[in-house]
């Protein structure tokens, strides 16, 4: 574990300790974990103080953790997780916020940095994760007229609708899909000689 980390996630004990619910390091960055309601203001004090100064967001995506753990997860469902940057002091802090609801709520972080804007779109789009106060939420990657979240782990695999030219209407249309569902069988590793090492297999064939 690297001792700069250690000392950041001592630092954010210390002036964030009314903002966040944990601050560990993993990966050599420092996680943090905050509740939705305190997610601006945590926010802004990583953009503002000075033992983190992370003026940049180069990252956000969303997390389903639905099937998480072989569908053990019990916390909520959807995360948006924040990649911050301080170039004032070259160290990298990852933020996690936990969302659930249909929609999910969680406040956009535009005004902050506004380099969210199409970050937040496409984890709307891929997810349907709602940011309320970006100033202009719409799908970035899918098109408007698609139906769904592909994202989401329960997501079909041909999707909901396909699209089509209508000669008559002179213009694209969208229909249900018309294609047969694909399945996916899940892997399974047997355990016979196939996966042993080379000395236990030899050992097996030469017993047989």
């Amino acid at each position: 574990m690297s001792d700069y980390y250690s000392t950041l996630a001592e630092a954010a004990r210390d002036h964030l300790a009314d903002l966040i619910e944990s601050a560990e390091v993993a990966f050599n960055e420092l996680n943090l974990v905050v509740s939705k309601d305190k997610l601006l203001d945590t926010c802004l004090a990583l953009r503002d103080k000075d033992p983190f100064a992370c003026e940049e967001l180069i990252d956000l995506t969303g997390v389903d953790y639905s099937e998480y753990g072989d569908g053990k997860w019990q916390g909520q469902r959807f995360a948006v997780v924040y990649h911050l940057l301080s170039i004032k002091h070259n160290h990298r802090i990852r933020l996690k916020v936990f969302v659930d609801g249909e929609p999910p709520l969680v406040d956009s972080v535009v005004n902050i940095w506004s380099s969210a804007n199409w970050y937040e779109r496409e984890a709307f789009d891929l997810f349907g994760i709602i940011f309320e106060g970006h100033p202009d939420l719409r799908r970035i990657l899918t098109d408007y007229g698609f139906v769904g979240h592909p994202f989401r782990k329960d997501f079909p695999l041909t999707g909901n609708v396909e699209m089509r030219y209508d000669p008559e209407k002179q213009r694209v249309v969208y229909q249900p899909v018309s294609i047969e569902p694909r399945i996916n069988q899940p892997r399974v590793i047997r355990d016979d000689n196939r996966y042993l090492g080379r000395g236990e297999g030899e050992e097996e064939q030469s017993d047989a």
